[in-house]
């Protein structure tokens, strides 16, 4: 076992010799003998052993090892040192094999130490990148569980932020190929992480990379399967793949196979949904999903099909008045409650997809339509009651006075009814119309041009204010006149939490790979 001033002195001699270093095996072992020394000579092999490294080949083996078990060592001092000086070693077929023991190191819980990880694998990636995903894609498939989710974690964070000149074509095509065999086998949340990955990648900018992506999506999402409502991990994984999904979306990307797996598998199941966590308003998640997809739905065999399953959904959502008695004043039975978040999902999608079919709702029988406008009649009354309460509630009110909570909710709650105010008028034509566009309540509101003024709060019409008219035309729609009376006073105060929505959730992965035995969970 060496002193200090043995390395000391072989180290000169390997120094001294230039490239004839290679020459002097006998000093370069002594060297790597310094890894059974105390503290001192420990923390000069960790010095030693890279700078000579590229001498001598045939110990190449015998010094990587040697490193190793410096950078696992007790001594928190040399393992930073050996972590540190490991990219020395990353040459030719070595790069690999260094990659996967540093990937390794990320399970390190010394923050300084797990820094040096960092910085060593984002310094031999930009050597070569190809080789470092070799490392690094070995153990997220087989490694231990802490290195899989630091790993990946990596890869989230460090990768996808490097220059163009290091994410090549090749280095790009390499991880979406890669990751496509790790998502075989994902939790909830590393499915979101790889997502995040796959989209940043250049290469999959285009119209065919995000169809592409899509198409991944879809296959994660189980789309061919029947989905079991009564299993909160299958709806987890059904609501962590659409918000994957949604945002890739565009005229040229279509939802079309999404969409009608939500008509024919999740909307008849909706009211037996479990949510995977007790915060999650699940019918009004899945609901909100279907509404931003339906925008981007293509043409389809199954339009007519998926326009019925939503108009019996939107039916269901959208009470009957309630009976009155023999002496005219309304009965004794509750008021039924308008839902008002799930019926903008709704009818929003609804509108969405007729758009596509506008006879739609003048083929639905006589008396199933006679029954849908009287409950469109009855909740477009409502609807007016509370937007006029939601406005009184927050005419004048400026700045910090709209940054309360019970503000905030009622400036929802306006966009909401608003938007649900815009599609029953187009649903009111003669015949139906389905020209006006709206902005959904938990979407940013896009600025208006300058010089233009937007019709209602977070709505966005299909044509400017027109002057209210002394005289009523033949088709206007009295049921939008603020109700009076009976009907009015019935309604009492609004109360914004009973109303089945202003609020929304995000769900917390599908479960564990469980046990190690990573097979698919679902």
């Amino acid at each position: 076992m060496p002193t200090v001033e043995e390395l000391y002195r072989n180290y000169g001699i390997l120094a001294d010799a230039n490239d004839g270093a290679s020459q002097h095996k006998d000093a370069y072992q002594v060297i790597l003998d310094g890894v059974k020394g105390g503290p001192k000579e420990k923390r000069l092999a960790a010095q030693f052993i890279p700078k000579f490294f590229k001498h001598f080949p045939d110990l190449a083996d015998a010094a990587i090892n040697a490193q190793l078990d410096l950078c696992e060592d007790e001594d928190v001092s040399i393992r930073r040192q050996a972590i540190k000086e490991l990219p020395q070693f990353a040459t030719g077929d070595n790069l690999p094999r260094v990659a996967d023991i540093l990937t390794q190191l990320l399970q390190s819980d010394d923050s300084a130490e797990f820094n040096l990880v960092n910085n060593s694998l984002l310094s031999i990636f930009k050597m070569d990148a190809k080789g470092t995903l070799g490392g690094l894609f070995s153990q997220i498939l087989q490694g231990e569980d802490i290195v899989r989710e630091r790993a990946i974690k990596f890869l989230c964070t460090k990768v996808r932020n490097l220059p163009e000149e290091v994410m090549t074509k090749e280095v790009e095509d390499l991880i979406f190929t890669e990751s496509k065999k790790v998502l075989y086998d994902v939790t909830g949340e590393e499915f979101v992480l790889f997502m995040k990955i796959l989209s940043s990648l250049k290469t999959l900018q285009s119209v065919g990379g995000r169809q592409q992506l899509v198409d991944l999506v879809s296959d994660q999402a189980g789309l061919q399967q029947t989905l079991n409502p009564a299993d909160p991990d299958s709806v987890d994984r059904l609501l962590q793949c659409m918000r994957q999904a949604v945002p890739l979306f565009s005229k040229n990307v279509h939802s079309t196979k999404f969409v009608s797996h939500y008509c024919e598998n999740v909307l008849p199941n909706l009211g037996s949904l479990t949510s995977p966590a007790e915060s999650i308003d699940i019918q009004l998640e899945v609901l909100k999903l279907l509404a931003e997809m339906s925008a981007f739905c293509g043409e389809t065999e199954k339009l007519e099909s998926n326009l019925k399953k939503l108009f019996d959904k939107l039916l269901e959502y959208m009470p009957l008045p309630p009976e009155e008695a023999e002496n005219g004043e309304n009965s004794d039975k509750e008021e039924p409650k308008l839902q008002f978040s799930y019926v903008e999902c709704l009818l929003y999608s609804f509108h969405q997809l007729a758009r596509k079919q506008p006879n739609f709702l003048t083929e639905v029988n006589a008396e199933k339509l006679k029954d849908f406008k009287i409950r469109l009649q009855y909740f477009a009354r409502g609807l007016q009651v509370y937007i006029r309460q939601l406005r009184l509630a927050l005419q004048g009110k400026t700045g910090d006075a709209l940054k309360t909570e019970e503000n905030k909710i009622k400036v929802v709650a306006l966009k909401i009814t608003n938007n649900i105010n815009v599609l029953i008028k187009d649903l009111f034509h003669i015949p139906p119309s389905y020209k006006s566009t709206v902005t959904l309540s938990w979407k940013p509101v896009q600025k208006a041009d300058s010089g233009l003024k937007r019709t209602g709060e977070g709505t966005a019409s299909s044509s400017p204010p027109k002057k209210t008219s002394p005289v009523p035309k033949r088709d206007a729609r009295q049921i939008y006149n603020p109700p009076s009376g009976k009907y009015s006073a019935s309604l009492g105060t609004f109360s914004y939490e009973q109303q089945g929505g202003f609020r929304g959730g995000r769900g917390r992965g599908w479960g564990g790979r469980g046990n190690r035995s990573r097979g698919r969970i679902y």
